[in-house]
């Protein structure tokens, strides 16, 4: 929708072909239905956050910046406002509101949307587009295409990876497909006694086994019957993904990172004194939430009936070490049908940067997730679409 809308104002007659029955279905769901269009951080700062060739989106990002996409949605009546990381969201939390305004822009650029109808081709010429083939077998002629199929992740959305086959049956490289911003399975059993717990403020550090920590960040964290998810989990499975595959890495959460190991086991020794001839588990209700005090105490190898007044110094160690060094052993990642964003896509390399016209078909260009373009979470891969959606819309 944006680069339709924009290639029409740049005057050209732009006819949108949409497989599905409405417009905007992967939008629909981003966000968790909210639809997170952006991030209000320094437009400098959006490169740190791309994950995948970051530096090929210098020109897109500086074209089409995320205060040109708050003002751009604002211009079309969109209410917006900036949360907790610099999260831009409509007013209403509802991304209905997004493809609302966008659908209603496509009608004033006088963008031709033909739902239900889905391309089966791309024709190519002598190295330049002459058009698309459409199921059932008519042809649209046209000067320029601009692919924005999208990844493969939320099938249900449309995102079948068509979009990648007509790009290589045109010539183009396509990165191996692989799932983004998803939740990663854990060898214990601890995730699924605490299936359903999250953890806020929580520090996170991923390592290879006896090493030095690959990913280390302050959030939160979510239980799940296969493993862990959550913000923090999200954002490493797409900066770690590719390495995971390789060999398993060790997770370790401190669940009190804003306590020293000393700070924290003054405030045990504390709470142990009030509660000395309280059980164990009984004990810890002020340090722990009520789920974990069970899987905790077995961590530590500290039986639940056991009474504070009989607790060693080794088992409060332990116990400590648990709190500050919770580790498990991270196995793999969640498959693509429950990833967020697809990682990979058609080659940059094989695409103009500030245009996102194809290198090799004259007249072909590319926006959004089909390119091997992805980040991390806060709204920076929509910025993204909009950029790349923008700059191929532009292009002369």
């Amino acid at each position: 929708m944006m680069a339709a809308i924009q290639c029409a104002k740049s005057g050209y007659e732009v006819t949108l072909f949409e497989k599905n029955e409405k417009l905007g279905k992967k939008l629909f769901i981003t966000g968790k239905g909210r639809c997170n269009i952006t991030n209000a951080c320094d437009v400098s700062d959006l490169f740190s956050q791309v994950v995948s060739n970051a530096k090929f989106l210098y020109s897109a990002f500086y074209g089409f910046t995320n205060e040109d996409t708050i003002s751009f949605f604002e211009d079309l009546g969109l209410r917006v406002k900036v949360e907790r990381g610099m999260r831009v969201f409509p007013q209403s939390d509802k991304s209905s509101d997004v493809i609302r305004v966008l659908q209603k822009e496509c009608q004033n650029q006088k963008v031709v949307v033909q739902l239900n109808t889905r391309v089966t081709e791309i024709a190519a010429e002598e190295g330049k587009v002459r058009g698309v083939a459409l199921a059932g077998g008519r042809f649209v002629e046209a000067d320029r295409v601009i692919l924005a199929t999208g990844g493969v992740s939320y099938p249900s959305t449309g995102s079948t990876g068509e979009g990648h086959a007509m790009a290589e049956k045109l010539g183009h490289s396509v990165r191996a497909l692989r799932p983004g911003l998803v939740g990663m399975t854990v060898k214990e059993d601890y995730p699924e006694r605490l299936q359903g717990l999250t953890l806020k403020n929580v520090s996170v550090a991923i390592t290879e086994k006896g090493g030095k920590a690959k990913f280390q960040e302050l959030g939160e964290l979510l239980f799940t019957h296969y493993g862990v998810s959550g913000p923090l989990i999200l954002s490493a499975s797409s900066l770690l993904g590719d390495r995971l595959g390789e060999r398993e890495l060790a997770l370790h959460i401190d669940l009190k990172p804003a306590l020293s190991r000393e700070q924290l086991e003054k405030r045990v020794l504390r709470d142990f004194e009030e509660r000395k001839n309280a059980d164990i588990h009984n004990a810890l209700g002020a340090l722990l939430p009520k789920s974990m005090i069970p899987v905790m105490l077995a961590y530590a190898g500290i039986s639940p009936e056991r009474k504070v007044r009989e607790t060693t110094r080794e088992e409060r160690k332990r116990l400590l070490e648990g709190m500050k060094d919770f580790t498990m052993t991270l196995t793999g990642l969640r498959g693509m049908d429950e990833a967020i964003i697809t990682r990979g896509g058609v080659s940059v390399k094989e695409v103009d940067p500030a245009t996102m016209e194809s290198k090799l078909v004259k007249g072909l260009y590319f926006a959004g997730e089909i390119l091997d373009l992805d980040a991390l979470t806060g709204g920076f891969n929509l910025q993204i679409a909009w950029s790349t959606g923008y700059a191929a819309g532009q292009a002369e």
